[in-house]
């Protein structure tokens, strides 16, 4: 693991989707066992050039998600590589029992992709807004579930997930990342990055909340407070040893994240603090609601997913260190 946190985090001038779609393509000249599967979503996800390209080892099965994971089990019980893709929601909970049982219990070699995680759904609205992806997932025994912050985490992780065996669940932003990570950067899988160091309290964050919490970092210190920022991006299996660490070194902690608080980073977050070295914790996410139809930016201020919310609970955690 070698990276660079980059000084000037500004959107990505590259979608997430098209980086993904790149990047499959650059390994599928190298390795035939890639193949692309898709729920009817193959523009929607940017997967046409992949289509073009490899016509062969791509496959739009339609709105039919089940069926897709399904013939996903399939082509990799015959060694192919299978990346199969659907927003969220789809991706997840409407097909979970042929994940669990068709990947999971029959121990195959699957990549599943949900895009638009949580208020980047946006207009899609509440049908279509994954909170609880992550949780459901977690439930899979031996699952790896990734949540990459920008396109250069993106093509790393992506990149590792070919020689590595299992099932892995990636939660994709399909737009416009904030830039976190300088070009070149590299990550291992399971472990947290640091991105600022800090001793009074350790904000834990994943995905679009990473800028957000590096937000609410630089405002606390302008306060006198000094917050460690940490991004956990592999949710699964989660790096218990740096939750300690921070726990240990700080004191107190605050998660942030675009997922439901209850099963997702919160939960892992608690689980590991509870058995291991409890400290006062709050969390920032979702507060067990449904999602609803609006801008990106709207939704983040209507279910509290901001960085003046995770200031909020910073001051609340320190006020019971």
């Amino acid at each position: 693991m070698s990276y660079i946190v980059t000084q000037n985090r500004i959107k990505e001038d590259k979608e997430m989707r098209n980086v993904y779609c790149e990047t499959l393509m650059e390994l599928a000249k190298e390795d035939e066992r890639i193949v692309v599967l898709d729920a009817d979503l193959m523009s929607s996800m940017g997967m046409k050039p992949f289509w073009k390209a490899f016509p062969s080892r791509t496959f739009n099965v339609g709105v039919q998600e089940a069926n897709m994971i399904g013939v996903a089990a399939g082509l990799s019980a015959t060694g192919k590589i299978p990346f199969a893709h659907s927003f969220g929601p789809f991706a997840t909970r409407r097909c979970f029992d042929q994940i669990f049982l068709s990947c999971g219990y029959a121990k195959l070699n699957v990549r599943i992709i949900g895009s638009d995680p949580g208020v980047t759904a946006a207009y899609n609205g509440g049908t279509h807004m994954p909170f609880e992806d992550m949780g459901i997932m977690r439930n899979v025994p031996d699952i790896t579930i990734l949540e990459p912050v920008d396109s250069v985490m993106l093509k790393d992780l992506i990149r590792q997930t070919i020689n590595r065996y299992g099932v892995f669940y990636i939660r994709l932003l399909r737009k416009n990342a904030i830039k976190i990570f300088e070009d070149g950067s590299t990550f291992e899988i399971g472990k947290a990055v640091k991105l600022k160091d800090g001793r009074d309290v350790t904000i834990i964050s994943t995905g679009i909340l990473v800028n957000e919490a590096l937000k609410a970092a630089e405002e606390l210190e302008k306060e006198g407070i000094s917050a460690r920022v940490l991004n956990i991006f592999t949710l699964k299996p989660i790096d218990k040893e740096s939750i300690i660490k921070c726990a240990e070194e700080t004191g107190a902690i605050v998660t942030a994240e675009n997922h439901s608080i209850l099963n997702g980073l919160g939960s892992a977050v608690a689980e590991v603090l509870v058995e291991n070295k409890p400290v006062p914790m709050e969390r920032v996410g979702i507060m067990d609601k449904f999602g609803e139809v609006g801008p990106e930016s709207y939704l983040m201020e209507r279910f509290n997913l901001t960085y003046k919310d995770i200031i909020f609970k910073v001051k609340r955690v320190l006020s019971r260190k």
